[in-house]
């Protein structure tokens, strides 16, 4: 039994029109890679899946995608990206899942889940400033609320955190959420959202006591990331 995780696998089996891999070589063949990546996880391994699954914009159209993912071996996770437009309630995406034998699929979402002894919290986060431009900050509040949620929800278990938008790289901290894993003692943080030439922005290993973990699927070679055995 092992732990891992990946983010943008972004995928576009029922609109292949919204291939990703027309933002160069990196992507080609990223569905097959996947496949191939996955081959590494067993069935009775764990994968959280760090946002930004899919480009479909609602569940329907993204049946193609969640069946493809489902077909992979290991239970996985799933938290909201910034580009998962088809993201409904937890009751409706979880009984679309039911509805189409997706048994392996499972949504992390104001909730924690747990891989032994080990709390696995998470949720999209957000930027509060992206490139100079200020976001909403009453999703960002928002985000606090549901990162908060999950780590109490933990209670004393050793806590593992799985975002979609990166805390910290380099020129950026967002000091509320930095704030709430040194709190809540999270000794690991996997995050994706950063692609291609934005790799070299990417924050790794321990700041503060936290160790920090790019796992965006251009990042890991398409191979999900193993975070613990």
């Amino acid at each position: 039994m092992a732990l891992y995780a990946i983010g943008d696998t972004h995928l576009a089996l029922g609109n292949p029109s919204k291939t990703m891999e027309v933002f160069g070589a990196g992507w080609e063949n990223y569905v097959q890679r996947l496949e191939e990546g996955f081959s590494q996880v067993s069935e009775t391994d764990t994968v959280v899946l760090c946002g930004d699954i899919s480009w479909a914009l609602g569940l329907e159209q993204a049946r193609e995608d969640f069946a493809f993912l489902d077909r992979l071996p290991g239970e996985k996770w799933i938290i909201k990206g910034n580009h998962d437009f088809w993201w409904n309630t937890v009751t409706k995406m979880n009984a679309f899942f039911a509805a189409n034998g997706f048994h392996t699929l499972h949504i992390l979402h104001n909730n924690c889940t747990f891989y032994g002894d080990i709390a696995l919290c998470g949720t999209r986060g957000w930027f509060y400033e992206e490139n100079g431009t200020p976001q909403s900050e009453k999703v960002f509040r928002r985000e606090l609320i549901r990162l908060e949620a999950s780590l109490k929800a933990a209670g004393e278990h050793e806590k593992y955190c799985f975002l979609h938008y990166p805390p910290l790289y380099q020129g950026y901290r967002c000091e509320e959420v930095l704030e709430l894993l040194q709190r809540y003692q999270v000794r690991i943080c996997c995050y994706g959202h950063l692609h291609g030439n934005s790799h070299r922005l990417a924050e790794t290993g321990e700041r503060d006591g936290v160790q920090y973990r790019l796992v965006s699927s251009d990042y890991v070679g398409f191979c999900p990331k193993k975070i613990s055995d």
